[in-house]
């Protein structure tokens, strides 16, 4: 069971990767004030471990209900994924005055889309999960070991994003929105691989 832990631990770090979600969580709430953005990191995160919780629960059933492979998903989280690193590239994230704000309360919310899915509990994420739990030894104690692997890498997450705030701080607007076009080609390049793997898996079927 130790071991089946460490690598149930080691899986979803390595997808979710803590240290390399940092970046583009800055160039994302870059805009926002300081309450706003630990709100947000907060949200993302727990909004995450609902859905890795949900997906354990009723995943496979619901995936194979519908009809919807892993590939699938994987094409689907890419094509999405791509849209956000668009807006990256061309600075049409949202950006708003103190003057905006009070105009308008209805603004996406972030810590949903892109952050919680597909960045944090991207697809491969998903998949890990539904593996994992499908051949965790032990039954229900097993099950509940990868769940608990799950909320362990997410706490980490979490607070990993809380310390990145300080970094933006130091950093400021300006250099925010120098990372942020440079961040939307990474975020492309990620999203077009998401779309690759799922197209290789469903065209070799």
């Amino acid at each position: 069971m130790i071991e089946f832990a460490l690598k149930a631990f080691l899986t979803f770090f390595v997808l979710i990767d803590p240290i390399g979600l940092i970046p583009l969580f800055l160039a994302l709430v870059g805009t926002r004030n300081y309450t706003e953005q630990k709100s947000i990191a907060l949200r993302a995160t727990l909004i995450a471990g609902l859905l890795v919780l949900s997906f354990a629960l009723v995943g496979n059933a619901v995936l194979h209900h519908l009809g919807i492979s892993l590939a699938a998903l994987k094409v689907a989280g890419g094509i999405l994924l791509f849209r956000i690193a668009l807006d990256m590239v061309y600075a049409r994230l949202e950006r708003e005055t103190t003057e905006e704000h009070a105009e308008s309360q209805a603004r996406s919310d972030i810590s949903v889309f892109p952050l919680a899915i597909p960045l944090i509990a991207g697809p491969g994420t998903l998949a890990a999960v539904l593996i994992l739990t499908g051949t965790a030894p032990g039954g229900a104690w097993g099950f509940g070991l990868v769940l608990l692997m799950a909320a362990a890498v997410l706490f980490i997450t979490y607070w990993a994003l809380r310390a990145a705030l300080k970094f933006a701080n130091s950093l400021g607007r300006t250099g925010i929105n120098v990372i942020t076009r440079v961040l939307g080609i990474l975020l492309a390049a990620l999203a077009v691989q998401y779309v690759a793997d799922g197209l290789k898996t469903l065209l070799n079927r």
